[in-house]
């Protein structure tokens, strides 16, 4: 199995260096939308993870105009790194859910920069009508984009806990409606959701193998403050993972994965002023070097089991 860039995973850097020749990094941006979920058409607090901040935590002031998010993130960026080009990500809450005249004005904002290679939109399939899929179309002929689902499980009991709000065959019309218009699509999944055993999380990977999708996120999940999630974990209903059993979680997930899925996100880290559990999950440089180790140990590819 070929390796990209020394990881045994097709890794969103590894994609990005093949397609644009250098390294690019994501810009978070916020649209100042809100949610079905949060606004009263399908519930008023969120899904039951879901932080104030709608998954956002780390956006940009959605006080300031989109190009002002971006000049003032590249600024940052480039204080540290010699960044020359972005994509420009909207991350917080569900970022098509507006009228398509905001939607146009703030998505081509963002495309018009020329430091900005490519849009990534993060938001619901329930929340792409006609006039949306439209607009994306048209923006993704001038330059790529993305759109980002929050799937998190296939399983039905699971997402009702969650209070996700829509079933798999509206994420299936969504994912068929974004490529039949040439859009790529990345799923995001949640693993160590309260109630589901290492096989049912597997499960969630190869029924995404059987997806037309382009990449995946792996995320961690993280118990923070305020949410209903966090309410029950301290009830004593559920335990958050350990840094072991995530490893070797994650380790499986990628083993079932198909190859030619980019890994958009494999860990992550919640804001430490709301993270209640997993604590370990806030070293996350320590988490990559010890999954990439493990990996090398186990020499986990000589099984794949993607289907």
């Amino acid at each position: 199995m070929d390796l990209w860039r020394g990881k045994p995973y097709y890794s969103l850097d590894a994609m990005l260096r093949q397609r644009f020749g250098e390294k690019i990094y994501k810009i978070t941006l916020n649209g100042g939308m809100t949610c079905p979920n949060r606004d009263g058409k399908l519930g008023e607090n969120g899904c039951i993870f879901c932080s104030a901040g709608g998954s956002g935590d780390f956006a940009a002031n959605a006080a300031l105009s989109i190009p002002a998010q971006i000049e003032r993130q590249i600024q940052a960026i480039r204080e540290k790194r010699p960044v020359h080009r972005f994509i420009a990500y909207f991350q917080a809450y569900t970022n098509t859910y507006a009228p398509t005249e905001y939607l146009e004005r703030i998505f081509s904002q963002a495309m018009e920069h020329p430091n900005i290679v490519g849009l990534s939109i993060g938001t619901r399939p329930d929340c792409l009508p006609e006039a949306t899929l439209q607009l994306l179309e048209r923006l993704n002929a001038g330059k790529p984009v993305w759109i980002e689902l929050g799937l998190q499980t296939i399983h039905e009991h699971t997402a009702s806990y969650i209070r996700r709000g829509y079933d798999l065959n509206c994420f299936e019309q969504a994912v068929f409606s974004l490529r039949s218009r040439g859009m790529e699509v990345i799923v995001h999944t949640i693993l160590g959701l309260p109630g589901e055993s290492h096989a049912d999380m597997l499960e969630t990977i190869r029924y995404l193998n059987r997806q037309n999708i382009q990449g995946v996120k792996l995320q961690l999940l993280h118990i923070l403050e305020g949410t209903d999630l966090a309410a029950d974990y301290l009830a004593g209903k559920f335990q958050a993972l350990s840094m072991d059993e995530y490893l070797d979680l994650v380790i499986s997930c990628l083993e079932c994965l198909s190859p030619d899925t980019v890994v958009h996100r494999i860990t992550g880290d919640g804001p430490k002023d709301l993270l209640i559990a997993p604590l370990w999950s806030s070293r996350k440089r320590e988490v990559l070097n010890a999954l990439h180790h493990k990996m090398k140990i186990q020499n986990a590819w000589q099984g794949r089991c993607f289907s």
